[in-house]
């Protein structure tokens, strides 16, 4: 990932928080056919490893664990990101050069691929995921709900996937190569906007 050194972002609970708030991530291998990509819903376990170990799982039907991966796979996790107008910027009206931009929260995860069909793990990764996301709800759903039979059957149709990772790429692009007075006026834009997720990058731009 292109990473000007204003925009990176080294902070390891910083990375950790943007992979956690994510909901659906991009998964991508590269492969002797091309590179292959699954959308797909991650969770990391934070307690292995120096960076954690990213689990999900794929339908059986999907020939992407098929295809042995060259080299590491990547999982890319997409914070909250927003248009930025350069009619926001002071200097517009100063001199006018100004350009449109994108304001946007990324992190790439690295690391080698496993894919496992294990009934037990498989059931772990899937109650764990679905605790994740159910967790928030006032009655929340767990896979336990469901008759074990069927619970079993599902299970047969769907493959594992583990990633422990061994590197991560932060990028916070929030108009920090701005200066005070363009920042200003972008978090004021974003901040009065109707999309909620232009007024969660206003709280985030540096003023």
């Amino acid at each position: 990932m292109y990473t000007p050194p204003v925009f990176r972002d080294d902070d390891k609970e910083s990375l950790r928080a943007t992979i956690r708030a994510a909901r659906l991530a991009q998964f991508l291998t590269a492969t002797a056919d091309g590179p292959v990509a699954t959308p797909l819903p991650l969770y990391l376990d934070e307690s292995a490893g120096e960076h954690g170990v990213i689990y999900g799982h794929l339908a059986k039907a999907n020939p992407h664990w098929r295809v042995p991966p060259l080299g590491d796979g990547l999982a890319i996790f997409m914070g909250p990101d927003a248009y930025v107008t350069p009619a926001w910027y002071a200097t517009k009206q100063e001199t006018g050069k100004v350009v449109p931009t994108w304001n946007y929260v990324a992190v790439h995860a690295y690391g080698p691929v496993e894919f496992f069909d294990d009934p037990g793990r498989l059931l772990e990764a899937v109650s764990r995921l679905t605790d994740l996301h159910e967790g928030t709800r006032a009655a929340p759903w767990a896979v336990s709900d469901a008759p074990p039979d069927f619970v079993q059957a599902q299970l047969r149709g769907i493959v594992g996937l583990r990633m422990p990772i061994t590197r991560l790429e932060g990028k916070r692009k929030m108009s920090q190569n701005r200066h005070a007075a363009d920042r200003a006026g972008v978090a004021a834009g974003l901040a009065a906007s109707e999309r909620a997720s232009d007024r969660e990058v206003a709280s985030l731009i540096p003023l």
